[in-house]
């Protein structure tokens, strides 16, 4: 329930930014919610519709293909972020643009973050690109890098190359945020020691899309035999997985390292 309530506020805490600080001076946020946000300012239909018939396709897919706990978070937050952006009042809270474009920035990056310590995300480009990373090994940085830079150029030949840099901006000052908040670029590796092997590995296959690798184990003092599964996620993934680890062996040692770098297959094949 606590997590719930902290995609719900971390969700009306973006719809927030948008409406009094990014929508009144035409300024688009990160991701498929700045998109959603130009055809809201173009068009006489609400940005809220926009967003959420932008992100159903990808909902949809990603209900077959991501995590089930990490989807349904992400359902969440889009359906929250939509109906927040439909009923909270577009109304002008400062009247520059450049702290508007800030302001708004470190907003939403403390509602998208709130949402990411949770292991959901807010929709649009983080599925996709999770989609595009579980095909190719692609870094997601790099990904959501690329997706927001077209969403800077489009920014500025429809609207003004000012409300293109003040885009920038924002999008700077939201990713700074989440950084502090959650280090969503961060992948770790995890060794599980168990006695509830077969359980622990098709409970992990069954909810979250990484490979696992078993190991046979023996305890050096019981000398007890033990399965280690040893795998690599995403920050995205840590709290869904600390979940299902105490679900099926409350008892079971983990050991939590941060990964520099990862090279072969980083997907479930």
């Amino acid at each position: 329930m606590n997590k719930i309530l902290t995609i719900i506020f971390g969700s009306l805490i973006v719809s927030a930014a948008y409406n009094f600080f990014l929508i009144p001076h035409g300024i688009l946020s990160s991701g498929l919610s700045g998109i959603a946000i130009m055809f809201g300012l173009i068009t006489p239909i609400n940005t809220g519709i926009i967003n959420f018939l932008l992100n159903l396709p990808l909902l949809i897919i990603g209900v077959f293909k991501l995590g089930k706990q990490f989807i349904f978070y992400t359902i969440l937050s889009v359906v929250v972020i939509s109906l927040g952006l439909f009923v909270i009042p577009i109304k002008q809270i400062s009247t520059e643009p450049i702290l508007s474009s800030l302001f708004g920035g470190v907003l939403t990056g403390l509602g998208i973050g709130l949402i990411f310590r949770v292991s959901g995300s807010s929709g649009g480009f983080d599925i996709l690109a999770m989609l595009l990373n579980k095909k190719k090994d692609f870094p997601l940085g790099s990904i959501l890098s690329a997706m927001n830079a077209v969403v800077v150029i489009i920014s500025g030949f429809i609207f003004s190359w000012d409300a293109a840099l003040n885009t920038m901006v924002t999008i700077y000052a939201t990713g700074k945020v989440i950084d502090t908040i959650h280090t969503k670029h961060i992948k770790l590796t995890l060794m599980i020691v168990t006695d509830k092997g077969k359980e622990m590995k098709e409970k992990l296959l069954s909810c979250v899309y990484r490979g696992i690798t078993l190991i046979d184990g023996e305890g050096a003092y019981s000398g007890e035999n033990r399965k280690i599964l040893m795998t690599v996620i995403t920050r995205y993934q840590l709290t869904e997985v600390k979940s299902l680890i105490k679900e099926i062996d409350p008892n079971a040692f983990v050991n939590i390292t941060e990964t520099t770098e990862v090279m072969g297959s980083f997907h479930r094949n």
